[in-house]
């Protein structure tokens, strides 16, 4: 109190949100930063880890299904077809007239993206540690059960640096350089959320998930923020949750906020919420677009409206593995090997690409780019290619038939029984009074309270997610509010969130 009354009101402002540090956890990235910051860190949300298991597995999601039915394929040349009719481009078989450009590819080197800045020159990630002994990995609880077995040879011959000293292999990589990796490392990717639930499954189990993001989390604390665990207790954590998490999840997330990774407090906030809040709105219909999933939610004077939460499972990463299809098919394509889901490289070239060429508009878009592959056992190579029907990907989020998700495996059904739960909703039981016995003897039972009358109840079970069209679900989501005059309001403000960059 002394400080208060003593420190002078423009230092006050600029202290604030300096001991605050806000999370928001996403399936492909976290965002997280102190309050202070004008913008966050975004970091790819996933770890490498060192793996001796032979076969060797380059990432921990081979065993989803990601094959593409007769019927799935069929509905996506329905929905090209409509997408080109609306866009006024040729359709998806039909051969462009009169076209004023040869399709050209070819190997080239050096080339700039078209906004005029140069590519940075590719390497893989360095996987070797000249210092095992550093914070990172002494702090990490994940060193225990991790065996380094150093090089039988250096692979740098030209480092001197690297043979006087005793190489070992990191015990993980975090962040975009576990992207990198060379797919010929002994490495395996873990990615801890998917399509906005933790992605747990036989071959991914539940402890190893809570590990991964305590390990990504920590070593974005220490080594991007710079918080060590000695002054953790002096920080405190906003939780900002997407609404497709349940209750047990955001349990277990808060757990490794204040248990694990040792802040001194805690508050959960959604990330609906968060985002009207931030600017300065108190009803909005938020329209949130992430890397893999999509939500929908109105919110009013301050409150979310849970009957009105959609959840569409599709995002930015579907419109980058749209873009594939199209250009394949359009065979606009090198010759290359690009493989999203045994290559994460593959993936992040293909967002880039989606976040500097694909565009909403009518008529015919194409751009000249470069292609990079990652082939195995060959340097990364760069291809000079004309890349057509830039527009057509992002309209997946409007014909999601365009858009094929891979099916992920589920988590197991007992893991959703939440035997710890106190928050039960026992104000929704019916009881049978008797006629003698007062109202006030059945505590949190809603009755005889008319400013309550006019809201409705809410179910707070998780809605499955649904197969429509992201104006579809807006205009439902809206609808679902019941008052024409709410409707009117949030039809007039609607605000688009982006988690990730889908479009130019």
């Amino acid at each position: 109190m002394d400080y208060l009354k003593s420190v002078v009101p423009s230092q006050l402002i600029a202290e604030r949100g300096s001991n605050l540090v806000v999370i928001n956890p996403g399936s492909a990235n976290i965002r997280i930063g102190l309050a202070s910051q004008d913008a966050p860190f975004n970091v790819p949300h996933c770890i490498a880890r060192y793996t001796n298991q032979i076969p060797k597995r380059n990432v921990q999601d081979q065993m989803l299904n990601s094959q593409v039915t007769t019927a799935q394929h069929m509905e996506r040349e329905r929905a090209y077809d409509v997408i080109a009719s609306l866009l006024k481009i040729p359709f998806l078989d039909e051969e462009v007239a009169n076209s004023s450009f040869p399709r050209k590819m070819g190997r080239v080197d050096g080339h700039g993206m078209h906004n005029g800045k140069k590519d940075t020159v590719f390497s893989w990630t360095d996987v070797h540690e000249r210092n095992p002994t550093s914070p990172v990995a002494v702090e990490s609880s994940s060193s225990k059960d991790v065996n380094h077995e150093p090089l039988n040879q250096c692979v740098d011959t030209d480092s001197k640096e690297l043979t006087s000293s005793v190489i070992k292999y990191k015990q993980f990589i975090c962040g975009e350089d576990a992207l990198k990796i060379s797919p010929s490392e002994p490495y395996c990717l873990h990615r801890p959320i998917r399509r906005g639930h933790l992605n747990i499954s036989q071959q991914y189990p539940t402890q190893q998930v809570l590990e991964d993001l305590h390990v990504i989390w920590d070593w974005i604390l220490i080594e991007k923020l710079h918080i060590p665990h000695s002054e953790r207790n002096l920080y405190s954590a906003i939780l900002v949750v997407p609404e497709t998490f349940d209750n047990r999840e955001i349990k277990e997330m808060l757990t490794i906020v204040l248990r694990d990774l040792r802040f001194g407090s805690a508050v959960v906030h959604q990330e609906g919420l968060a985002a009207v809040f931030g600017n300065g709105l108190s009803s909005a219909c938020v329209v949130n677009v992430g890397a893999q999933v999509t939500t929908v939610i109105c919110i009013e004077d301050g409150v979310a409206l849970p009957a009105t939460a959609k959840t569409l499972p599709f995002g930015g990463e579907d419109l980058s593995r749209c873009l594939l299809w199209t250009q394949r098919h359009h065979q606009t394509w090198p010759p290359i090997c690009t493989d999203i889901l045994s290559k994460p490289v593959d993936l992040l070239m293909l967002n880039r690409l989606k976040e500097s060429y694909c565009e909403i508009r009518e008529g015919e878009v194409d751009a000249v780019a470069v292609v990079h592959s990652y082939e195995e056992g060959t340097p990364p190579g760069s291809h000079k290619t004309r890349l057509t029907a830039l527009n057509v990907p992002p309209m997946g989020l409007f014909f999601p038939m365009l858009l094929v998700p891979d099916v992920y495996p589920p988590p197991p059904r007992a893991w959703f029984h939440d035997y710890e739960d106190m928050l039960e909703e026992t104000w929704q039981t019916e009881y049978s009074r008797r006629p003698d016995v007062p109202d006030n003897v059945y505590p949190g039972v809603n009755v005889n309270y008319p400013m309550w009358d006019s809201y409705p109840v809410y179910a707070t079970k998780p809605k499955k997610e649904e197969k429509v069209g992201l104006a579809e679900a807006i205009a439902s989501s809206i609808l679902l509010t019941g008052r024409i005059d709410l409707q009117r309001k949030l039809f007039l403000s609607i605000q688009l969130s982006f988690a990730c960059n889908s479009f130019k």
